[in-house]
């Protein structure tokens, strides 16, 4: 389900390092003269600060650069000490430390602090400032500012207390000699009060941000931000249901590791850590060890939802002795949050879709194995998706599996729906724009074109990818945009609203307060801030959600305006068709030199009209749900967002083309279909069928591409059954085509016959005039004839006038007469069939004498 590649490696990148160096010198000679390298603190830079001890009695410290893959010495203590904590400041000119001091034999008399932290300048290496020297272990962490300052002659400390305290330091430097940096006042160092009174404390590094959890009444979460002007503000409160007294210790995370802690007899009560995304969501996870009954629980509160989503898993196997102290890692992928206890569960939970379980993708037993870390690894989950193995000193980056989730996929009879549903979610909102991935996925639906009993996976793959385009812009979009099909049922089947052996709890918790001052909540906070306030007006309004399907009363009345002549109804048409210019006029910006499916190449009015209708009524559902966006933001998110579905069923039936290696042949109306052309038909029925239930528009030449593969492919009155139930439709371009390939044999004819039937009176008067055959002739003659009659009976005047021109054949009197008549009024009024090809009196002549011969016998069709 993971993948863990490698990016850091404790012996390879650094003991190897080190030894190359001190061999060179003859310092050592073997890798025993470096020992016990333990990793000490992750900087923001992803840079690794390590200690080594040598034979010589020394203690150093270094740092690797995972950019320059570089070891650094930064400083050397000339005996061995126990580095508990240590950080370096953002230009590398100075270090702090904290040590473990233990009392020996022989100084038991004296009095000797437990922790002595250091400030030290090391560029280069100078003065040494004693911080504290207290009973308490002390962390120390620099903060890392967003700066564009090439020199920062300023650097700011903290110190994070075990006695639940932390302070910040504000160490003022100077430059001196051109190169050396020092302190400019070390006996007075100014510093804050941040937070005091916590039992739990998270540093953010990428974020510069404090959580700390504070416990009199109730449990109290609350942030401190740190800015880049160095001040920093409790922005954030959030109430906690939490048991009494969950730390009965103080519980650091994220500010280093401690190889010298004393070892803590009683258990770890609980495993607590905040994952916050740019996008503005905040995750607070936290656990307890499993019960006797082989039963764990673990809670996420989804800050940005309002809510929180409580987790009981029954463990596999026979209760363990060990049992008690088990405790899942929460690793952050992307809006995913990765819930992982070796062996037993690995949960991929859904942030941002989390109404049902189908959306989270839960694994157990061998499923739940990262082989790569040992059944002895201990270990720790790091910000931006990473986690370390302190035993072996490897680092690595996680991420989901794409190889794993599309065999999830593929086994179709031994997986449930929920897991096939979840991991193809994962493929496609996850994993991004990635074209080969893309591409397997439709391959999979190709060999999977029927539906599953519980989901529709062409539905999926499409609101899915189209979900994937707009969601970074903004959280509350996921409330109001579709995401899955699963949504648009009555009822949600009962495959996708359960997990075996996982049960789920959904509570609203308390509303988090938001503090400081206007300019302090921007960005992060700002959108954090809005969600949960927008939250409470989706949980009050009825349908916040766009469904597509809700378009299909609205498309039914524009079908009907479409053959209207009404004057409102062509004002109406008019807005629509621009809507749909927006979107083609953007498709074709994106349109690739090659085409290989002949689309977007007709106009289809009806295809046309869904395109503009969707356009209108998706932009008025934003702009009543999420005014703040904005109405020129909306109108471009509106536009791209169609404009995407378009393209999406493009590359859709493009694949499938290369697939089956369809040609240009495949157009010809001549030859029968082979197999091949069979399955993308069946596909293309089945992507027509998917998007018509969600009343979702398709590019112009569909349905003509449909309409051609459905005449190679079936048996003509299996092909007419399809028309009569609405899954194929004649368009004119492609009755047109009919028309003028094939030829006039029986069985052409007579399937000519049967279309001209099924068409609507005006098409029907276009499409004669490009078949030659005597009775498309007939119609175009009695159409003439009926409409310059019915415009002459509007006319005052004779009904005859005498004519002697030359060439005029009297023999058939009534044919005569009526002849007569159709020049008079040729002459008389202006052609209502004017833009047709050459019809007149003489035409309908010739036909008429023509169609009596054919009647009499004297001349075959």
């Amino acid at each position: 389900m993971l993948q863990l590649s490698a990016t850091f490696d404790l012996q390879q990148d650094v003991v190897s390092s080190i030894f190359k160096k001190e061999a060179t010198v003859g310092r050592i000679k073997e890798y025993s003269g470096i020992v016990d390298t333990r990793i000490l603190n992750i900087e923001r830079d992803g840079g690794v600060l390590y200690s080594w001890k040598g034979t010589t009695g020394t203690t150093r410290i270094g740092k690797y650069d995972p950019n320059t893959r570089q070891n650094k010495l930064l400083y050397t203590f000339d005996k061995q000490v126990c580095v508990s904590s240590c950080s370096l400041n953002k230009e590398e000119t100075l270090l702090a430390v904290s040590l473990a001091q233990r009392t020996r034999t022989e100084e038991r008399l004296r009095p000797v602090s437990k922790c002595l932290t250091l400030l030290i300048e090391i560029h280069p290496i100078n003065n040494t400032k004693v911080l504290k020297a207290v009973d308490c272990r002390v962390r120390v962490q620099f903060i890392h500012p967003d700066t564009e300052r090439d020199s920062v002659l300023e650097s700011h400390l903290l110190l994070v207390a075990e006695d639940g305290y932390v302070e910040q330091l504000h160490v003022m430097l100077v430059r001196q000699e051109g190169y050396r940096v020092v302190m400019l006042n070390p006996e007075c160092l100014a510093k804050d009060r941040v937070a005091e009174e916590f039992s739990w404390v998270q540093w953010d590094s990428q974020t510069q941000r404090l959580f700390y959890l504070t416990h009199r009444e109730k449990a109290v979460l609350k942030c401190v931000q740190f800015c880049h002007d160095h001040n920093c503000e409790t922005l954030f409160e959030l109430e906690l249901e939490l048991p009494s007294n969950p730390f009965t210790c103080m519980r650091f995370v994220n500010l280093g590791f401690d190889h010298h802690q004393e070892t803590q007899h009683e258990r770890e009560e609980m495993r607590m850590v905040v994952i916050t995304n740019k996008t503005g969501s905040m995750c607070v996870c936290y656990s307890q060890p499993a019960c006797a009954d082989q039963e764990i629980k673990y809670t996420i509160v989804l800050v940005h939802r309002g809510c929180s989503k409580t987790f009981s898993v029954a463990l596999d196997g026979t209760p363990s002795p060990c049992s008690t102290d088990l405790l899942p890692l929460f690793i952050p992928i992307g809006y995913y949050v990765v819930v992982y206890l070796s062996g037993h569960l690995l949960h991929c939970i859904n942030t941002r879709q989390q109404e049902l379980l189908c959306h989270s993708l839960f694994l157990s037993g061998v499923d739940a194995e990262l082989g790569v870390l040992g059944s002895d690894s201990v270990v720790l989950s790091l910000p931006e998706s990473s986690l370390l193995d302190l035993n072996t000193g490897r680092m690595f980056t996680v991420d989901l599996n794409p190889s794993f989730l599309m065999d999830l996929l593929h086994c179709s009879h031994s997986r449930p729906d929920a897991q096939r549903l979840a991991a193809l979610h994962c493929l496609l909102l996850y994993m991004g724009p990635n074209a080969a991935l893309q591409l397997k996925i439709i391959d999979w639906i190709c060999d999977n074109v029927m539906p599953f009993d519980t989901f529709d996976q062409i539905q999926e793959f499409i609101l899915a990818s189209l979900y994937r385009l707009i969601y970074k812009k903004c959280l509350s979009l996921d409330e109001v945009l579709p995401y899955s099909s699963v949504f648009e049922k009555k009822k949600v089947p009962e495959g996708l609203d359960q997990v075996p052996g996982v049960t789920c709890t959904t509570e609203l918790h308390a509303e988090p307060v938001f503090k400081g001052k206007a300019r302090s909540l921007q960005g992060f906070w700002e959108e954090l801030q809005w969600s949960t306030e927008k939250m409470k007006y989706f949980e009050a309004v009825p349908n916040p959600r766009y469904r597509t399907s809700q378009n299909l009363p609205d498309w039914t009345k524009l079908l009907t305006t479409l053959k209207s002549e009404n004057k409102k109804a062509s004002n109406y048409l008019r807005h629509i068709e621009e809507n749909t210019k927006q979107v083609l006029s953007m498709v074709d910006s994106w349109n690739l030199d090659q085409k290989v499916v002949p689309l977007f190449q007709e106009e289809d009015s009806q295809q046309r009209a869904l395109i503009g209708l969707m356009v209108d009524k998706l932009r008025e559902h934003l702009n009543r749900h999420l005014p703040r966006l904005g109405k020129k933001k909306i109108d471009v998110l509106v536009v791209n967002y169609v404009a995407k579905l378009l393209e999406l069923i493009r590359r859709m039936l493009e694949s499938v083309w290369l697939k089956y290696k369809l040609g240009p042949l495949v157009l010809c109306l001549k030859q029968q279909g082979s197999s091949a052309e069979w399955a993308v038909f069946h596909v293309m029925c089945r992507i027509l069928e998917a998007t018509k239930t969600l009343c979702l528009p398709l590019p112009p030449g569909y349905h003509t591409l449909l309409s051609v593969l459905g005449v190679r492919c079936l048996p003509r009155h299996t092909f007419l059954q399809y028309v009569d139930h609405g899954v194929l439709q004649l368009t004119e371009t492609f009755v047109s085509r009919l028309m003028t390939d094939l030829d006039n044999s029986d069985a052409n004819e007579e399937l000519k016959f049967s279309v001209l039937k099924r068409l609507p009176e005006r098409m029907e008067q276009r499409i004669c005039h490009l078949w030659d055959h005597p009775i498309s002739s007939a119609c175009i003659s009695r159409d003439y004839v009926r409409g310059l009659l019915e415009k002459h009976a509007k006319t005052k005047g004779s009904m005859f006038m005498e004519r002697d021109e030359p060439g005029f054949r009297p023999e058939f009197l009534p044919l005569t007469f009526l002849t007569k008549i159709l020049l008079d009024v040729e002459d008389r009024a202006l052609n209502p069939f004017e833009e047709q090809e050459n019809v007149d009196a003489r035409f309908v002549e010739e036909t008429a004498l023509k169609q009596t011969l054919i009647l009499l016998g004297f001349q075959d069709k």
